[in-house]
């Protein structure tokens, strides 16, 4: 028996070693992935051509998360992309770098949303102000891909490939199907006609208000696509849009013949044509340099005291804490509250990109950012989108810049519950029976239907909120209530709209923003500093491990259908009254 028990503890103490030096292993390989080379100090050469690749998704700020560079699948490492305050940095370092020579663009698709997308556009058509050239080159191109390479001097197209030319949609997934199918019933209280983020529990299909709100931000959206296009390409908008209309590019030839490319090339025609361009002889390679090196040799050095906080508020909106996927109130309010405190800020960027989300959550926020206000400038620099609660944060600021792009507004109230009784009965053979001390102790239960009085009570507190928001609003825009009323209900609008109606200040972008937080300081000299902080690499493979493999595992699973199931999860997640819009628009 002692003999037993020796070999039973051996074994247990065996299992536990290897599983410590096999956890150990597994971060060392992690650890050896994600420095691979992309810390080592970069010399540019001379005639150098920044080699710029878009096809992973770009977030607004570059991530410190190893797991980003992991591919779970082969745990092997991949190319990580930075984010898009790394991309501007680094385009707007090789305008003035002598030894960057041009850019090459090699973007047949792109993940990134418009006003990102505008962002990364504008700054190549600065770069081009200096006189160097920009080369674009693909097999195929994605209709945002062609928005974006469509500045380039010269674009390429591979004989056999395509370019995709077919305007914008906006794709909505209704669920009342499902939810009569399992015969849940949601209760629903809102306000705002606009306010369609409930539609799709109560509806099949679009109601004519929220159609008549996405006509009103994907036309003007689709405008400016096609004026800018058709500027660069010395084309005019009705061609475009006739090319739209009768599906006339289906072959590389028509894409060569409509004005749309410059030259119909094989991959090695086009590297004889760049290299040439580059100052090399036809048939020698150019000297490439990727972002994520050029990173590591366009770090700008500031000596100035005096700093703006860019503070990001990237996702939706809820209580506790954040990170650079999903805005927590503690979080954010601590870093105005930090960034308000510090002297050396001298101004505050706040950069949003949110559907909004929890309006308790969205009350907090705002109230640091009035606060920080009071003591210097607050401008709002908004992304891809900054509706409902992510208005709702903004609306306080001395200045809000917006692009043309932006999907904005959303200003209403709803609150969603669940009735599930049927299906729990009917389905499941499940009954429930209560106790309750007070007539309101079950009030929000899945397990019977809202009564009357309960819904009067909920749609009080609705009413309140949105009084509150549209308050809020007036204050910070110095609007009259019952203007912002005839603007709000929920209606989104694009920022070019949002200009017209008073809710932003500026049609620009981040460095925009950046320009005139400085202008209201009155400082010339800045550095700037990002925040929150973020987490160093080790915390992020003890926080995100389990996190990161289950995201890659549907990721790769779903694939374009892994957005269904994110808006699911956060249906799931929802608590209290909400503001917040969600649309996906697809290029």
């Amino acid at each position: 028996m002692k003999s037993f028990l020796k070999s039973v503890l051996a074994t247990m103490v065996g299992v536990l070693l290897a599983s410590i030096v096999g956890f150990f292993l597994f971060i060392g390989l992690i650890a050896a992935l994600v420095s691979s080379g992309d810390n080592k100090e970069v010399k540019v050469k001379d005639g150098s051509v920044l080699h710029i690749q878009l096809s992973e998704k770009v977030t607004e700020r570059s991530s410190k998360n190893p797991f980003d560079n992991i591919d779970f699948g082969s745990l092997s490492s991949k190319k990580s992309q930075p984010g898009l305050n790394d991309i501007l940095q680094e385009i707007k370092f090789a305008k003035s770098d002598e030894h960057i020579k041009g850019i090459f663009l090699d973007v047949p698709s792109v993940a990134m949303g418009m006003a990102t997308m505008e962002e990364v556009r504008n700054a190549l058509i600065d770069f081009k102000k200096t006189g160097k050239f920009i080369y674009a080159y693909a097999e195929n191109y994605s209709q945002g891909a062609y928005y974006l390479v469509s500045v380039a001097d010269k674009i390429y197209l591979n004989p056999q490939g395509s370019l995709a030319l077919t305007g914008l949609s906006t794709e909505i997934m209704f669920l009342k199907g499902t939810l009569d199918k399992l015969e849940i019933e949601p209760q629903i209280i809102r306000h705002g006609k606009f306010k369609s983020a409930v539609e799709p529990y109560i509806r099949e299909n679009m109601s004519e208000e929220n159609r008549a709100q996405i006509a009103g931000f994907v036309n003007p959206i689709w405008n400016h696509i096609v004026t800018n296009v058709a500027a660069s390409r010395k084309i005019t908008p009705a061609a475009i849009n006739l090319m739209a209309d009768s599906l006339k590019i289906n072959e590389a030839k028509d894409a060569l013949d409509n004005k749309l490319v410059d030259k119909l090339a094989y991959y090695d025609e086009f590297m004889d044509d760049l290299s040439v361009k580059a100052g090399k002889k036809k048939g020698e390679a150019p000297e490439f340099i990727t972002l994520n090196k050029y990173k590591n040799a366009s770090v700008a050095t500031s000596t100035a005291s005096d700093k703006i906080a860019v503070i990001y508020a990237n996702g939706e909106i809820s209580g506790g804490e954040g990170n650079d996927e999903k805005i927590g109130s503690e979080t954010l309010a601590k870093s105005i509250a930090d960034a308000r405190k510090d002297e050396k800020i001298k101004a505050i960027v706040l950069r949003v990109n949110s559907p909004g989300g929890d309006a308790l959550a969205s009350d907090v926020i705002w109230r640091e950012v009035v606060l920080a206000k009071k003591v210097k400038p607050v401008v709002v620099s908004m992304g891809d989108l900054a509706a409902s609660g992510g208005y709702y944060i903004s609306c306080a600021a001395n200045k809000i810049v917006a692009e043309p792009t932006t999907l904005t507004g959303s200003i209403g109230v709803f609150g969603l519950m669940f009735n599930a009784q049927n299906m729990f009965k009917n389905k499941l053979g499940i009954t429930f029976d209560t106790y309750k001390t007070n007539n309101y102790g079950d009030i929000g239960t899945m397990n019977r239907p809202m009564t009357e009085s309960e819904r009067v009570i909920i749609q009080r507190s609705v009413d309140q909120v949105y009084n509150t928001f549209t308050s809020r609003v007036a204050e910070g825009r110095k609007m009259k209530q019952e203007d912002v009323d005839s603007i709000a209900q929920g209606r989104v609008w694009s920022g070019i709209d949002a200009k017209r109606i008073g809710l932003v200040d500026e049609i620009g972008n981040l460095n925009d923003a950046l320009r005139i937080a400085a202008e209201l300081a009155k400082i010339k000299e800045y550095r700037v500093k990002s925040m929150p902080e973020q987490k160093e690499p080790f915390e992020e493979i003890m926080s995100g491990l389990s996190e990161e493999a289950k995201v890659w595992y549907f990721q790769s699973t779903l694939g374009d259908q892994y957005y269904i199931l994110k808006e699911l999860q956060s249906i799931k997640n929802k608590q209290g009254v909400q503001a917040r819009t969600f649309y996906n628009l697809s290029f």
